[in-house]
């Protein structure tokens, strides 16, 4: 990540990027398209000139919308404190933040769009990104039964400091001032962040489950005119079931990540 963001920053060429992109959807391609250019023809001369074109004009939508999910997140960070600080309590928090919440959240698909620019896995971007929606559109703002569920406060106040962090991380980076605490605060906080926010969302999902199996919603019986069968129900212990294989491998490459940008190891992952 950081070889990328400074080539995209600076306009250097050659950084190794192309394996280090699991959990970094936001960082941008070098704008520099050849470390060795030479004289050529007036042609080869003006496709460079047009890829450093594209390339400067993704990087500033780049450093846009980093700083605009930064900006959101604080204002949702906030939003959060000053209804803890009046009420007291976190009952009836979700709901006066649910908007900006859905807003933010949902706006991050622009996510799986960017990976056309920056060339990375639209797979592993879409499932991260969607994952998250899932949560907010499909159980806790489906259900109002659980939005006063501590679990819910719980994965919300990790995705808060999670995505300030994450976003603040990258827009300081694109801008070439990157401070330690933001760079240290980015490689270390996930230690502790992603494994409550995943217990925050399974027990989440967890406690949708009776709802969701009283109502039937979300679900389709037989007979019907599709000739289709779902359940819901199921489909939500599925969901809990795919954080078995998929959590461990994007802890211990955030783990490997870690030791890479703090403590310069070098770090050979295959390609996903």
């Amino acid at each position: 990540l950081d070889e990328i963001v400074t080539a995209a920053a600076t306009g250097q060429c050659g950084a190794p990027w192309a394996d280090r992109w699991m959990d970094d959807p936001a960082a941008p391609l070098p704008t520099s398209p050849s470390c060795h250019e030479e004289d050529g023809t007036v042609e080869e001369k003006e496709n460079n000139n047009k890829k450093r074109t594209k390339s400067t004009l993704a990087t500033a939508w780049l450093t846009f919308y980093n700083i605009a999910m930064t900006a959101g997140w604080l204002v949702l960070a906030m939003a959060m404190a000053r209804f803890y600080i009046q009420k007291g309590s976190h009952k009836g928090l979700y709901r006066s933040i649910a908007r900006t919440l859905k807003f933010f959240q949902t706006f991050a698909l622009v996510e799986v769009r960017l990976q056309r620019i920056v060339r990375t896995s639209v797979i592993v971007t879409g499932v991260q990104v969607c994952s998250r929606i899932f949560m907010v559109w499909f159980i806790t703002n489906s259900i109002r039964q659980i939005q006063n569920e501590e679990s819910v406060i719980l994965f919300l106040v990790v995705w808060t400091m999670t995505e300030i962090t994450r976003y603040s991380y990258y827009t300081f980076k694109l801008l070439n001032h990157l401070p330690y605490f933001i760079k240290w605060a980015r490689y270390n906080l996930f230690i502790v962040l992603y494994p409550l926010g995943v217990i925050g969302e399974l027990l989440t999902i967890y406690a949708a489950l009776p709802f969701v199996r009283r109502s039937g919603m979300y679900s389709m019986r037989l007979p019907n005119k599709y000739n289709v069968s779902f359940d819901y129900y199921y489909c939500l212990i599925i969901a809990m079931l795919s954080y078995i294989p998929l959590f461990p491998q994007l802890y211990f490459h955030m783990l490997r990540q870690r030791r890479r940008v703090l403590h310069g190891e070098v770090i050979v992952e295959k390609d996903d």
